[in-house]
């Protein structure tokens, strides 16, 4: 009986995109911060000889090699497969793109040239970039993946030069005009809680605002930052609820530490507890209009007081999954700018996902209600 209601769902969220689908040439989106060179690597186990070699196939079996090499040492090759853009922003930006919306994008992007990976993107939106991107090492396993950050150049993303590239007179008509306003990548801008504070301050007062925008955070595993340093992001994202509906994205390690800051009572330890409970909990102690949270293979979110849960299009062979989370955030938020109910928007959301990691590229509008298609007939099962 779930299978059959899922399908009917999916089929049902199919319809609500065809209805709508025209609406998306007229909304007006704007993503920012960051910007990244992503190098996609295989971590190599055996080499048969110059073409051929096994690869590291879990996180956990890379650990127990480099836990065998304590106290002594070891080589460990690393195969690059792919470039390509990244950072949360881009990502995010690209998939929205692919779905025929008008895009503003401001970022690191290459300054002052723009950086080769990001010149579709660029050529794409409306485009303000601020400095040169970092640069991520994505160690892909099929049980997650390790991002190895540089990021010393993110502390060029600051309010000085976005107003240097951006003048304040533009950001107020930008954000005017925005249907949905995204700062992402918290964890890796020093300083983006001042940002969203210099935002509120000098921005958002002079934007008329007709209720129904959105504004979405995700704050991109904020494990390193301090618990100080979360609890004030946490604060200062509550005051956009004056403006906008907030929207705030977490996959289930961050829910879990989200609700550690936050102090949430829990019938156990929050990495213990089923979905449905830390959403609930985490919606609770925040008070915004919507929180999503969206493992791997299913995604559940809050939305005025109500939950939703909706079990996703897993695949034990993901080929790409790298940017996974910022491809279901575009397909969720789309869903939410479009109007449509909130378990359709995790579809659109696990959907974007779930195009994306088969066939590493996002999806546009028809591709994703062709494989919303596809998996109504594939229900429960690895297609």
């Amino acid at each position: 009986m779930a299978g059959a209601k899922d399908k009917e769902l999916i089929l049902q969220t199919v319809q609500g995109l065809e209805e709508v689908e025209t609406k998306t040439k007229d909304l007006h989106f704007f993503v920012g911060f960051d910007g990244f060179v992503d190098e996609i690597i295989h971590v190599v186990d055996k080499r048969v000889d110059f073409e051929t070699y096994t690869r590291v196939e879990t996180i956990a079996a890379l650990a127990d090699r480099i836990g065998r090499a304590a106290g002594l040492s070891t080589n460990i090759e690393l195969i690059p497969k792919q470039i390509k853009l990244g950072g949360n922003g881009p990502i995010m930006a690209n998939a929205l793109r692919n779905f025929g919306v008008q895009l503003t994008y401001s970022g690191c992007l290459g300054y002052p040239d723009i950086h080769p990976v990001f010149r579709e993107l660029a050529d794409a939106c409306e485009t303000y970039s601020i400095c040169d991107p970092g640069h991520t090492d994505a160690l892909e396993f099929t049980d997650g993946k390790l991002m190895l950050g540089k990021i010393e150049i993110l502390k060029e993303v600051n309010w000085d030069n976005i107003l240097d590239r951006i003048p304040l007179e533009k950001l107020v008509e930008i954000f005017s005009r925005s249907d949905l306003v995204s700062m992402l990548n918290w964890t890796m801008i020093p300083y983006m809680t001042d940002i969203w504070e210099k935002m509120l301050d000098n921005v958002l007062p002079k934007i008329k605002t007709d209720g129904k925008a959105v504004a979405f955070f995700d704050l991109c595993d904020p494990e390193k930052r301090s618990t100080d340093d979360i609890a004030e992001a946490m604060e200062v994202l509550q005051r956009f609820e004056e403006y906008y509906r907030v929207i705030l994205g977490l996959n289930r390690k961050e829910a879990s530490e989200i609700a550690t800051v936050l102090n949430v009572e829990l019938s156990d330890k929050p990495e213990n507890v089923s979905l449905e409970e830390i959403t609930r909990a985490v919606a609770d102690a925040l008070g915004i209009y919507c929180l999503v949270v969206h493992p791997v293979a299913e995604a559940g979110t809050v939305v005025g007081g109500e939950y939703f849960h909706i079990d996703g299009p897993y695949t034990a062979n993901p080929r790409l999954t790298t940017g996974a989370g910022d491809n279901f955030n575009a397909g969720f938020c789309l869903g939410q700018v479009l109007g449509l109910a909130p378990q359709q928007c995790l579809i659109t959301g696990t959907g974007t996902s779930g195009f994306y990691v088969r066939n590493m590229r996002s999806p546009n509008l028809n591709e994703l209600m062709e494989f919303l298609g596809l998996w109504s007939e594939n229900v429960g099962q690895d297609f």
